[in-house]
Order: structure tokens, then sequence, then C-alpha cells
């Protein structure tokens, strides 16, 4: 087996924590970190280099692939430095914060014929998989509707994250996009949306600038719809997408922690993570308030929890088998161009300028938009 060498632009909670299940694959090296705050660490407990810039780790002759897991709001630099210097990529959510942000990144990787991996790590979440086999097998007929909510109540922060400024993390709706991610993965892409909200309940200097409530809906071919709550003003707590079919429904529950088949003839559950084991260490950590429903602020020291680690290791595990040339699933092909990256962040695009300019959007406002510029 051919080793792949890394370089990890961002070491913070995720980063540091995508080098750790790296560094703990066979045929995988991280060979060098930038990050401008916590590198040091992170690169001893690697045993690798720290460098000075992300021009110097893109440039380095022994990496052959990039992780970016800087702040969303500079995912766009070192995704475009790593594609200049023939490197392959895997971005974290949200690959950028704009759809024409989106198209000049994966145009620069598909000139090169690179892999360019979106990191919407909800796709290897064992309970979505059971989802879409059981969606495909028929089980719940054509779908009709789905909705998600991801929610839950802030407290005043002794220190504002980067997560809770708008022009870093896009907020609510770009931060957590897996959901919207993974409703159009299974409806298509939307056609027009809408969204209402604001900032309601966390004004001032211990909070950052986010709306936190969003209500969005969104329409789709063949009279389709789906509707999604986002932010941090809910006291009552809720994070789950239910699906509905014309002969079934499935809720995944990631608050409660369980899959839920119904049908006509009755209920089935699943498991949402890949053992029971995990499956209540999660529960374990809603309930006993260890951790917000909705909101999360990591430290490069402290190790995800253990359904977190999983799911992360999974798609850590695909990434290197696709540079160690393994065959790509149909489904996933998207995943590894940045194309259903780019849709979600299409819909989020559309779904903001509802919001500024009071009104349904219709996509294609903002993808002929670009295609015109072009």
């Amino acid at each position: 087996m051919k080793t792949t060498k890394y370089g990890i632009v961002g070491t913070g909670y995720f980063g540091a924590g995508l080098g750790r299940l790296l560094h703990a694959q066979e045929g995988a090296k991280v060979v060098a970190v930038y990050d401008p705050a916590n590198a040091e660490p992170v690169a001893k407990e690697l045993n690798c280099d720290v460098e000075k810039s992300v021009e110097s780790l893109c440039q380095r002759a022994d990496i052959d692939a990039v992780i970016v897991a800087s702040p969303n709001g500079y995912h766009k630099h070192p995704v475009l430095c790593a594609a200049e210097n023939g490197k392959h990529v895997f971005c974290e959510k949200p690959i950028a914060l704009s759809y024409e942000d989106c198209n000049e990144m994966i145009t620069r990787t598909k000139e090169k014929g690179l892999i360019f991996m979106a990191g919407h790590v909800m796709n290897f979440m064992d309970g979505v998989r059971t989802a879409k086999r059981l969606i495909n097998e028929g089980r719940i007929g054509d779908l009709l509707f789905c909705h998600a909510e991801r929610n839950g109540w802030e407290e005043p922060q002794s220190e504002v994250s980067w997560k809770k400024l708008r022009h870093i993390s896009g907020g609510h709706l770009y931060h957590h996009i897996h959901e919207l991610d993974f409703i159009q993965f299974l409806m298509g892409p939307a056609e027009r949306v809408s969204m209402i909200g604001g900032n309601v309940a966390h004004q001032g200097e211990r909070y950052g600038d986010e709306d936190d409530m969003l209500f969005i809906s969104l329409e789709f071919p063949n009279k389709r719809f789906a509707t999604l709550q986002y932010g941090s003003a809910f006291r009552w707590s809720d994070h789950n997408v239910k699906i509905q079919g014309t002969k079934g429904a499935i809720l995944i529950d990631m608050q409660d922690v369980k899959v839920v088949l119904k049908t006509p003839e009755g209920e089935e559950r699943f498991l949402l993570h890949e053992s029971k084991e995990v499956d209540e260490d999660r529960t374990r950590i809603y309930k006993g308030l260890e951790m917000d429903g909705a909101i999360m602020y990591g430290k490069p020291s402290a190790k995800p929890p253990l359904w977190l680690q999983g799911i992360m290791k999974k798609e850590m595990v695909y990434f290197h088998g696709i540079m160690q040339g393994a065959e790509a699933e149909e489904e996933f092909k998207p995943l590894l161009d940045g194309t259903a990256a780019r849709a979600a962040i299409a819909t989020a695009d559309a779904l903001t300028r509802s919001l500024q300019e009071d009104r349904k959007v219709s996509i294609n406002e903002i993808t002929e938009k670009e295609a015109v510029a072009r």
C-alpha cells in the first residue's frame, strides 16, 4: 500500500480531530499543518511539521492532499492554493459562503483533475444510510415532504466564537447546512424558496450577530415541499428530520437518538449510530446537558464525543480510500467534486435573499446570474 501524505489547514476542534483520525489509518501520514493559533500542540501530537503559511504548505512536494478545516469564511483561499499546486482537497462544510465562490473552487479543481470532497459528515451517519436504504427499497413510497429542526437555546458567552459571527460562519443557515443538503439529496434541487426570521433574543456584546430564529420553506417540482427551522432562540430544543412518503414515513431523531420507520403495518426502529453504546452516549450528552443540542464550541485539545468521532472516522476512511484508488459509488460522486455542496449553497443564497427582500426567490436567480456573469 502506498502512503498518502496529507497537509492540514486549520487545526481547531475539527481539523485536529480529522488529523488524528488520518494519522491512525494505514497508508496515511500527516506531514504538515498550518494554523495561526493552534498548530504547535497538534503538530507535536501528530509528529509533523508546522508550516508558516497556506502557500508554503500547499507548495510542499511531499503532500498529496490538503484537508481544509479553517473557519467557513476562510475556505476559498486554501482550496484554490491547493488546486494551483495540484493537491486533492477535502474541505469542511460549508465549502464557501456564496455560490460564486463555490463555482470558482469547483472550476479550479476540475481543471486540474482533482478530487474536491465536501465535509458533509451527515452522509456518513448510520441512521442516514439506513433511511436512504429504506427509501431506495420503496418502503415509504414516493417522497412528498420533509421537515427538519436543528435548534436550541444559547446562553451569554464569555467569549464570542467565530461560529456566531455571520461574516465568518454564515450563521446557522450555512454553518448547519447538513439538513438542507440532506433534504436536497433526497428530493433534488429546490425550485423556489422563502425564509423569515431574524435575531429575536440574542443582541449584545456577549452574543454574535447571526439570526437566532430562521423558518424556511422549499418548493420542489411535482408539488413536493420541505420546511426547516434553525436557531438558538428555542427553549424547547429539537434536532430531527422527518421524511413523509405516500406509503410511510421515517424519523431521524438526533436528540432522542433513534431512527423510526412508520408504515401501516407498524413501526420499526433502527440505530442512529454504529452501535447501541454510541447511541446511548449521544443520549447521555443531550439529556445530561453536557452539550447544547444546537450549539457546540470545541477546542483543539477536546476529543469529539463517540458519535461524532465515529462518523468523522467513516468520512476520513472514505476520503483516504479514494486517495488510495478506491472507486466512488454513484451517489457519492457529487460529494467528491463539490457539486452537491454548491447546490446547497445556491439554496442558502436564495434563502438569504428571500429574508433580505421579503419575497419568494427562485433558485435560478442565483445560478443563472452566475452563469450570465461568466
